[in-house]
């Protein structure tokens, strides 16, 4: 359903060291950064990039916005969670761990990055 999600990042640099952390832990390989500043995270089932805003104004997260991103192990999604607390992140929500419901019984961590976009490893259980 979805080619490609961005976030704004007003510290590009620094945005890329939480997000080739996060990733990283994830087996994602590290972000390409353009010509224009903005940096690209591609696999084969899409692509996440970092930008300055466009508009020039600066950079802030979605109320009420989640970005998942698919984890193979429940060790992955804490590897995850452990990764972006470590570069700048913060722990949101309940600590990392299984939860049960209408979606079934899934393995999550909830993060926000340095400009506070909500980001979630997950892992189907």
């Amino acid at each position: 359903m979805f080619s490609h999600v961005f976030v704004g990042a007003d510290d590009v640099p620094a945005s890329k060291k939480f997000y080739d952390a996060v990733l990283g832990a994830i087996g994602v390989p590290e972000g390409k950064t353009d010509p224009r500043g903005r940096v690209f995270y591609r696999t084969s089932t899409g692509m996440f990039g970092l930008t300055k805003p466009i508009d020039g104004h600066a950079a802030t997260h979605a109320n009420g916005g989640t970005i998942g991103f698919a984890c193979d192990s429940a060790e992955k999604v804490k590897a995850f969670h452990d990764a972006g607390v470590a570069n700048g992140g913060k722990s949101i929500e309940e600590p990392p761990g299984w939860r049960e419901g209408a979606a079934g019984k899934l393995y999550l961590a909830y993060l926000r990055d340095p400009y506070g976009n909500k980001i979630c490893g997950m892992f189907r259980g």
